[in-house]
């Protein structure tokens, strides 16, 4: 294990499209989504670990997930968990952790990845970062992993390379927001874009450089604090300083605005699990086509349907296509596939008529 290799692992999402299995108070990351055994943040935890010193992987959260994370991750120690006393978006929280790290291991090379996405094959995944790494630790460059597009989604930003290069590490053209339908389409027949996973690596001095010439307001705000970090001063200097950060995306922040960003084009089948329809297509389908965690079920003439309850409980579905049924205990929702991305507006309906405790 190289002892400069180091991973934030951003576990701070509510994962609201997931409602109401992930709710506020206990989010998709803490739970077993897939039904195997695991909650996400541990089978990420673990897949980190082949290459990084498990002493090395931070965990980036909201101060209210702390006891859950200890809960989850028992072999972790206080300094490797950051708590966020506010929701700021990820360039605060990774300029946070990077500087804290640069004080801990100057030489420090590191992984960004999101605690909650569905990656099966470890090993490329590792091969990948390895590779990443590699570069990052002789040239100062920000690395993305791209994955390459299976159809036109619309719900993912997009990474435009540079066509011309025939290494496996391309230059990146530029960032591309989430496009319409005909936009996305566009960009599949040119070839050379990836979806954004928003899973990066860098060495701690090449991000740190990067915000202290692209956000120089919020680099000094942290920056004030280097004396505090990974002393018994730092709770208090960022409780007091975190608030004060500007919401704003990491991707936006330096990504878009720095030249020396590379993308690797991932080589292992990648799942974000941002909505339960994309957790459908992940699991296994009995013969109608129905996705079923933890349930009993009995169907008929029901098919392509998300079915999940508690544990053993026996569910019976009969002339229903396309839809989740979502059992759980104070709440039940039977809601089209189709209308997935609107879950995020009936839980804040849900909230409006029932109050706040329902989401």
């Amino acid at each position: 294990m190289n002892k400069n290799y180091y991973a934030i692992l951003m576990a701070g999402g509510v994962g609201s499209r997931f409602w109401p299995v992930s709710t506020e108070a206990f989010p998709k990351q803490f739970h077993d989504m897939l039904g195997t055994g695991d909650t996400l943040i541990q089978k990420t935890f673990q897949r980190l670990s082949h290459l990084i010193p498990k002493e090395n992987i931070f965990i980036l959260t909201n101060e209210r997930y702390n006891d859950l994370v200890f809960e989850q991750l028992p072999g972790i120690t206080q300094r490797q968990v950051l708590l966020e006393p506010a929701m700021r978006n990820t360039a605060p929280c990774i300029l946070y952790a990077s500087l804290k790290i640069q004080k801990e291991n100057p030489d420090a090379i590191m992984i960004v990845a999101p605690s909650d996405h569905w990656i099966e094959d470890e090993t490329t995944f590792s091969k990948n970062v390895q590779q990443a790494f590699d570069y990052c630790s002789t040239n100062d460059a920000l690395m993305t992993l791209g994955i390459q597009p299976t159809f036109p989604n619309t719900g993912y930003g997009y990474i435009e390379f540079d066509k011309a290069s025939g290494q496996s590490i391309k230059p990146v053209n530029q960032f591309r927001e989430k496009p319409d339908y005909e936009t996305a389409k566009q960009f599949i027949a040119q070839g050379n874009f990836l979806w954004n996973a928003g899973i990066f690596m860098w060495s701690v001095k090449s991000v740190v450089e990067a915000f202290k010439n692209n956000q120089p307001k919020l680099y000094m705000l942290f920056e004030a604090g280097i004396s505090a970090y990974n002393t018994n001063l730092e709770d208090a200097f960022i409780k007091e300083n975190y608030p004060n950060a500007e919401n704003i995306s990491v991707d936006y922040a330096i990504m878009e605005k720095s030249n020396n960003v590379y993308v690797i084009a991932a080589e292992f089948d990648w799942n974000d699990l941002g909505t339960w329809g994309s957790l459908y297509d992940k699991l296994d389908k009995d013969r109608s086509g129905n996705a079923v965690v933890n349930a009993k079920t009995l169907t008929e003439e029901a098919s392509g349907n998300m079915i999940r309850s508690k544990k053993d409980k026996i569910v019976v579905v009969d002339g229903l296509q396309d839809y989740i049924i979502v059992d759980k205990e104070d709440v039940l929702l039977i809601y089209p596939k189709a209308k997935e991305q609107d879950i995020k507006k009936v839980l804040q309906k849900v909230k409006d008529k029932f109050g706040k405790h329902h989401g």
